[in-house]
Order: structure tokens, then C-alpha cells, then sequence
């Protein structure tokens, strides 16, 4: 069965960063025909390919292939739209994918504006919080 909101989002986020299918056939290593099934909903994309996607777009997983992505617009503040619960990442050390709430995004952009000393207030208190009591 066709994923119709997928193929909706794949043109949508395609054409708001200015790409040609040709463009993200190249991307996901398939053929521009069968990159264009993905945006018709004859073919779905496997799941490497989404998530790649994901990442690339600054969309969750969910919102990509459940969502609708027309009326938002992904910012670096935000990254998300704000009715996903949790945001997808990748840690650079790892690669690993990591999620964060809203509250924890919240956290991260607030911390990141703080001064240096400021910083470092708040990374020793969270330091102690979460050492286990003796």
C-alpha cells in the first residue's frame, strides 16, 4: 500500500531545499526513476534511505513518513516541528542516533547561550546531581 503522506513530504522537502530528483537520486546511490517512485508512492524507500532523509531534512523519522511537513519549516533553533516529542540526532563520536524531548532541546539551546562561567556553573551542578549518593 502506497504511503501517500511520505510521497507528499519526499516533493515537499525536495522543492523547499531546491533540489532535483536527479539531485537526491544521486544522494541515496538509486536511480532518478526510482527516486521518483518514491515521490509518486509507487516504490517506498528502504530504511537506510529514510534515514537518511531524516537527518538530511532536520525531520524526525515519524514526522517524515506520518507527518505533514507543508506547513512547517525546520530552523536551526527549532529543528523540529513542535508537535514531535522527541527530536533525532546522531552523536559525532558514535554515530549512534540520539533522541531528545522537547524540554531537553529546550535545555541544550538555553545552556548554549549562557557564559562561559555560567557553563560551567551548570555542568558541575549536573555533574554532582547525577553522582550516586554515598
Amino acid at each position: 500500500m502506497a504511503n501517500i503522506q511520505l510521497a507528499s513530504n519526499l516533493k515537499t522537502l525536495r522543492k523547499r531545499h531546491h533540489l532535483t530528483q536527479t539531485d537526491l537520486s544521486r544522494m541515496l546511490n538509486v536511480s532518478r526513476q526510482a527516486y521518483s517512485n518514491y515521490e509518486t508512492g509507487k516504490r517506498t524507500p528502504d530504511l537506510d534511505s529514510l534515514i537518511f532523509l531524516s537527518r538530511y531534512y532536520q525531520v524526525s523519522l515519524s514526522m517524515l513518513v506520518l507527518g505533514s511537513v507543508s506547513g512547517s519549516i525546520a530552523s536551526s533553533e527549532t529543528m523540529m516541528e513542535d508537535t514531535v516529542p522527541y527530536l533525532c540526532s546522531s552523536d559525532e563520536k558514535t554515530g549512534h542516533s540520539i533522541y531528545l524531548s522537547e524540554q531537553e532541546l529546550d535545555f541544550i539551546l538555553a545552556f548554549r547561550s549562557l557564559s562561559e562561567e555560567n557553563r560551567q556553573i551548570v555542568a558541575g551542578f549536573l555533574k554532582s546531581a547525577a553522582a550516586p549518593a554515598d
